[in-house]
């Protein structure tokens, strides 16, 4: 089944004269921002044709996620992106505040720019960030994310979509809906690819409300990640050809012609999942949810570890070593979010099989 690598090669030819710019461009662009721009000498202003030419000689293995390769190959072939300028790549790691942050600008044409979020990536304290979402109103990500729209507003009148996968999905709808009112006004869209929702405060807010007619959310048919919090805004469930936790990677999402191949609904695990977590957030305090986080990383950083990938068995050895020294208060909030996650997954599966038979 075809996949945006498929798109690009069918359609990459054409400018946006003789085909307008639809939801595989944008969901192309906000995948833009995966690609290790650090690992390169990136000029004030680049093309999307030039960047490619930077990236030829890397190896798979140099590329953050499989599949990155080939997409900014094909990009910096297609007419209709390869000269698409480059400016304002950001990124920053940042472990004393717990921020991992990137994003970069991507020029459409003299009136239409693109700014796109990153997501999460491979470091252990991106995934922390992710986690704070929990029991934080904003994490520093978000402001962040904010701060970059304000200045891209500011350097360019251009009207302005936006854009990201996964965290960065939550990163563009924030910046967006906490912009002030002359940046919302150029605003085009903001889409959000598989990413969390927020907190009922903000997603009740009426920052959120007056932009909803303009935050789209795309997500696959086993989603995980795109469930967790609350989503006002339209959500579309588009095919994936994965399982699973794999379906958040967009390369394995599927498209036809200029659209995602679109689902009705959701799979029985994605429900069950989302309700589980809803559940355990419910059941739980927010300082149950602190502890609970701050804990559980603070044993991974005692491994020494600074990435998901570095993480193996003599870690994970280290890690229970250091578990059995946590104050016994620490111990009790953990036992009892296990508790209140395997409490909450059996009242899930029930209540699926209830609802089930009762169709």
């Amino acid at each position: 089944m075809p996949n945006i690598h498929d798109y690009l090669l069918w359609r990459g030819d054409l400018d946006f004269k003789a085909s307008t710019f639809n939801i595989i461009d944008d969901m192309i662009l906000a995948r833009f921002s995966y690609l290790p721009f650090h690992k390169i000498q990136l000029e004030e202003i680049e093309t999307i044709e030039s960047i490619a030419k930077k990236f030829k000689k890397f190896e798979n293995k140099e590329f953050a996620y499989k599949g990155d390769k080939e997409l900014i190959s094909l990009l910096g072939q297609s007419n209709r992106f390869k000269n698409m300028h480059i400016t304002d790549f950001k990124t920053i790691i940042d472990t004393n505040i717990e921020k991992q942050f990137a994003a970069i600008t991507i020029h459409i044409d003299d009136s239409n720019m693109y700014i796109s979020y990153n997501g999460t990536d491979d470091t252990i304290v991106g995934w922390k960030e992710d986690f704070n979402l929990s029991f934080m109103e904003n994490i520093p990500s978000q402001i962040e994310g904010l701060n970059y729209l304000k200045t891209q507003a500011q350097k360019n009148d251009k009207s302005i979509r936006i854009g990201g996968h996964s965290k960065g999905g939550n990163i563009a709808i924030y910046s967006a809906i906490n912009s002030t009112q002359d940046i919302q006004s150029r605003i085009i869209s903001v889409v959000n690819y598989d990413g969390p929702g927020f907190n009922e405060k903000i997603a009740n807010s009426a920052n959120f409300t007056k932009m909803l007619d303009r935050i789209f959310t795309y997500m696959p048919q086993e989603s995980i990640v795109g469930r967790l919090l609350e989503h006002k805004e339209q959500c579309t469930i588009v095919q994936s050809n994965e399982k699973g936790i794999f379906q958040h990677d967009i390369f394995s999402w599927q498209v036809i012609g200029t659209k995602p191949i679109i689902l009705n609904k959701l799979t029985d695990n994605s429900n069950i999942l989302n309700k589980t977590i809803n559940a355990w957030l419910k059941e739980s305090s927010i300082e149950q949810r602190k502890i609970f986080v701050d804990t559980i990383f603070e044993l991974l950083y005692s491994t020494k570890a600074s990435t998901i990938s570095e993480l193996k068995l003599k870690n994970f050895n280290i890690f229970l070593k250091n578990y059995n020294n946590i104050n016994d208060d620490e111990k009790k909030v953990i036992n009892e979010m296990i508790s209140i996650f395997i409490d909450s997954i059996k009242k899930s599966i029930i209540d699926n099989l209830k609802e089930k038979k009762s169709k």
